[in-house]
């Protein structure tokens, strides 16, 4: 089970450093506040993930350790939430493919065998329902929007659909999580996530690549240079200073 607590932990905590990203550089005040406390929602639950994953690993790590302790190469997010802001567009359409893949997971996850991560997902399925609501209206809003902002949305999108194909695709450790109950079936949701993409990117004017040619590997792994280059800065004051508190 710690493999698949480190995994949804991971997509939590890694997209919650790429929206911390933008704080106090938002576009508008309103839309950094907002950002901001999607990024603080999204670090709530990577604490209560990687807590929960230290004490099912029994080697005595914090999430703390988990967090600012591990390479690149012991990440176990998916490849899409590490990708860089790039500009706002970028960060919406990002951010909508996977909140629409994480509202179904986390749905489906309330009916975990296991009763503290059912906890987890009830606590959280309410801020992920705005989330999803969030990013869904500002993809409509700035697809359907000037021409200027049609042709960035569609360029991010173009750009990230390449990295969507393992949201929903299994390895071995979701596998193993589905037959032991504990876990989501990836396979139940991805028709789900599929139908609410194509029923947001029709509303906003945009169309998704003709392309089914997917990225891999983030949950095994195996990532893009952008993560090494994230964790230096996210991990620097920890590891020159090691066991410090504010």
């Amino acid at each position: 089970m710690f493999p698949y607590l480190l995994h949804l932990g991971d997509n939590a905590l890694i997209l919650s450093q790429r929206l911390g990203e933008w704080c106090g550089h938002g576009p508008v005040l309103e839309q950094d506040i907002a950002l901001t406390n999607i990024a603080l929602d999204l670090l709530g639950q990577a604490r209560m993930l990687l807590s929960y994953a230290g004490e099912m690993e029994g080697e005595g790590r914090s999430e703390d350790d988990l967090a600012y302790f591990r390479d690149a190469h012991e990440f176990r997010n998916v490849l899409l939430v590490e990708q860089p802001n790039d500009d706002w567009a970028h960060t919406i359409v990002r951010q909508f493919f996977f909140d629409a893949y994480n509202y179904y997971h986390c749905q489906a996850l309330l009916k975990s065998t296991d009763a503290r991560l059912a906890a987890i997902a009830e606590k959280a399925f309410k801020e992920i329902t705005y989330h999803l609501r969030y990013s869904g209206e500002w993809t409509i809003r700035l697809g359907d929007g000037t021409d200027l902002s049609r042709q960035k949305m569609q360029t991010a999108v173009d750009d990230l659909w390449p990295f969507t194909g393992e949201l929903t695709t299994p390895n071995a450790t979701d596998s193993l999580a589905a037959e032991e109950g504990y876990g989501v079936d990836l396979l139940t949701i991805k028709p789900l996530w599929e139908a609410k993409v194509q029923a947001v990117m029709q509303a906003a004017t945009l169309q998704l690549p003709e392309s089914a040619w997917m990225q891999s590997g983030g949950k095994d792994g195996r990532h893009t240079e952008q993560l090494g280059f994230m964790l230096a800065e996210m991990q620097h004051l920890q590891r020159a200073y090691p066991g410090q508190q504010w």
